[in-house]
């Protein structure tokens, strides 16, 4: 995927603690970095999350599946932007998809991690699937510059 493809980028940098005895990147640590990535997405979306969103719909997204390729690593105090973008809108579901990429004097030419993960929206009485909230789908499609498959 291009990058040009996504709006929502985060950059951060590594920091000590984040490194292992391999002097790379943990590679759980990835996943929160690429957790931060969507509350910036939701911000930047305009999506209420979670003040706004649990209590509007009583509803909840629910991590259902994470998938990631771990391509390069990362070091301790190099910078790194991590992108993020909705490609698919489903019913009661949504994919994200993310690429970290190394910044800096000496960037990264093909991404350090690929990973898409699958949300679903849950009703919070019954913690059973309920569709997306149309402000949900109205404001990714609003934001994305390639519009989400099934948007």
């Amino acid at each position: 995927m291009a990058r040009e493809d996504f709006n929502c980028v985060h950059r951060l940098r590594v920091r000590w603690a984040e490194v292992d005895m391999q002097k790379v990147v943990f590679n759980a640590h990835y996943l929160t970095y690429i957790d931060t990535a969507v509350a910036e997405y939701w911000r930047a979306a305009g999506i209420p999350y979670p003040e706004g969103y649990v209590e509007r719909y009583g509803a909840d997204m629910f991590l259902r599946k994470a998938t990631v390729e771990y391509l390069g690593s990362a070091h301790y105090d190099e910078d790194l932007a991590v992108y993020c973008r909705v490609p698919k809108l489903g019913r009661s579901s949504m994919n994200l998809s993310f690429e970290i990429w190394r910044e800096g004097p000496q960037p990264s030419v093909v991404p350090l991690i690929t990973a898409d993960l699958v949300y679903v929206n849950a009703d919070l009485k019954t913690l059973k699937g309920a569709p997306l909230p149309e402000e949900l789908r109205a404001r990714v499609l609003a934001y994305e510059r390639v519009a989400p498959e099934g948007g």
